[in-house]
């Protein structure tokens, strides 16, 4: 099933745990510590409270305020387009709102990955991919796509249940997105432009 399919058949929990994964991933693109969105993370528990989530969100807004428009590299670009997920997140848990922020944030988080990779991610773009055509796929993004993938999986196998391992597959990805803005920084190499 693609990542399209996937998002389209997901419930409520499944869709604000996919959209705040994709955004967790990216964490370190905003300067944050790693655990600047356990409290939202929380809020998707069997024991949370949905109508926490509100202002949850808020205090983590506060936390990671920056310039939304500002954007001089590739790095900077694919920060804005991180600041963009969490400024559309929904306050409420209504099942279209959250499902359209779902899909904007894995658009964004395979954009990024896309943006970042030392690699051309041949012809396709962002849609396509995820629509499952992955010929020439690029190693960064064919990762982040599949992160999504699992995590919508084990949502929609396990529920709440699922959490726990979604939890752990964004942790994998936002260790290798720390590790590639570290290296590209050490390297002091920043393409000018993106991608077509």
């Amino acid at each position: 099933m693609s990542l399209v399919e996937l998002i389209a058949q997901a419930d409520e929990r499944g869709l604000a745990a996919s959209g705040l994964a994709c955004l967790d991933r990216c964490v370190p693109l905003l300067g944050a510590d790693d655990e600047v969105l356990r409290p939202l993370w929380g809020c998707l528990a069997d024991d949370g409270d949905a109508g926490e989530w509100g202002g949850r969100l808020e205090q983590v807004r506060g936390k990671l305020a920056g310039p939304e428009e500002y954007a001089e590299s590739l790095e900077d670009e694919a920060a804005v387009l991180a600041r963009r997920m969490l400024a559309a997140a929904p306050v409420e848990w209504d099942a279209g709102v959250v499902r359209v922020w779902a899909d904007g944030c894995s658009v964004a988080a395979l954009q990024i990955h896309r943006l970042l990779d030392p690699l051309d991610d041949e012809g396709a773009s962002v849609d396509a991919r995820r629509e499952g055509r992955t010929e020439g796929i690029s190693p960064l993004v064919a990762a982040e796509l599949r992160r999504q993938v699992t995590v919508l999986e084990v949502l929609a196998g396990h529920g709440a249940g699922g959490l726990r391992r979604a939890m752990e597959v964004s942790t994998e990805g936002r260790r290798v997105l720390r590790a590639v803005v570290s290296r590209r920084a050490r390297r002091g190499w920043s393409r000018s432009s993106p991608r077509p």
